[in-house]
């Protein structure tokens, strides 16, 4: 067999898993979905915390790192792997097929959106309030749909639309009383805006590479481009590279390893089952989370508005939930 033959071989076993994969019940990439809702509503705090001892841009560097080194282990055991199952005549996914070649302008594009978005992200948390900053990185939703309609000719229907749109109703509450557009904060305030509509783009990319690599092979370029893109940034600003503490080492590994490769990689794998637009809605809540850890932890106290506004995400996400239209049913062509 040739070294071609020997490639299409590898790359049909892995258009056939990746439609096996699209046979999991749709509640498990739900359930998938909520638990990545959990673990990045924890961002803001590691990110936070971080601040104390790093800059926005050193801080978003060693999660890059850091995550890159734990996928760079998972992908090489998959490797291992999958050479075996291979010998056996076993299909599975093989982390490094040749599909990434093809699709390196995207994968480049993917990568520097991401970093871009959390960059943005970070240094707005120093700018202005957590609550400003977590809302309008939450509106991701708006610019994912618009996008989606744009460049993508996706649709949706009322209810979806409705539902989308009740979560941000409830969103907005959360953080009315607090919202502001001091001079003080107004920079921090629209880099976070901008943030939301990088991030947009980066789920949209996200979705069209899942038909044609594996959610790991994918995590583990877009943190290794973060980490060379971060790199020059932190060097340029004279920044500390990294944490001299044990608490500030603890906060960049949890930053890493809960929001990174948990959460983001629980993300990625809910797109192979779900619409961006869907993704992106159910996200919303993720202000709503912090909030409540927030009580728990500072004894941050909440109003009845607060209450109610997280109700108000549950119905609309209740509404926005997978139908048709929002569960992805296309193949991946041959």
């Amino acid at each position: 067999m040739t070294h071609t033959e020997d490639l299409s071989n590898d790359v049909k076993l892995e258009k056939t898993v990746i439609k096996e994969e699209r046979q999991l019940p749709i509640t498990a990439a739900i359930l998938s979905l909520f638990i990545a809702l959990f673990a990045l509503s924890l961002a803001g705090i590691f990110i936070r915390l971080s601040e104390l001892e790093l800059g926005s841009n050193a801080t978003i560097f060693n999660r890059m790192w850091i995550a890159t080194i734990f996928f760079g282990i998972w992908s090489s055991f998959k490797q291992i792997q999958f050479n075996r199952l291979k010998d056996a005549n076993v299909t599975e996914i093989n982390p490094h097929n040749s599909s990434w070649r093809q699709n390196l302008g995207l994968i480049l594009l993917m990568g520097i959106v991401s970093s871009i978005s959390i960059i943005l992200w970070a240094w707005s948390l120093t700018q202005t309030s957590v609550a400003n900053s977590t809302l309008l990185r939450n509106l991701t939703p708006v610019f994912t749909t618009l996008f989606g309609w744009l460049f993508l000719k996706q649709s949706f229907d009322i209810t979806f639309l409705i539902g989308m749109a009740i979560a941000l109703l409830g969103v907005i509450t959360i953080s009315i009383t607090d919202f502001s557009y001091s001079a003080n904060n107004i920079t921090g305030d629209v880099a976070a805006l901008f943030a939301a509509v990088f991030y947009s783009i980066y789920i949209l990319i996200v979705k069209q590479l899942r038909t044609k690599l594996s959610s790991s092979t994918i995590l583990l370029w877009r943190c290794f481009i973060g980490t060379v893109f971060t790199l020059p940034i932190v060097l340029l600003t004279k920044q500390q590279v990294f944490p001299y503490s044990y608490s500030g080492w603890l906060a960049v590994i949890s930053l890493a390893l809960v929001c990174q490769v948990l959460g983001q990689g629980l993300v990625a794998q809910s797109l192979n089952q779900l619409s961006p637009g869907f993704v992106a809605t159910t996200l919303l809540f993720e202000p709503a989370i912090t909030a409540f850890i927030a009580w728990i932890i500072f004894s941050e106290q909440l109003s009845l508005l607060n209450w109610l506004a997280f109700c108000v995400i549950l119905i609309g996400i209740y509404l926005a939930k997978p139908n048709q239209t929002t569960v992805k049913t296309n193949e991946v062509n041959d």
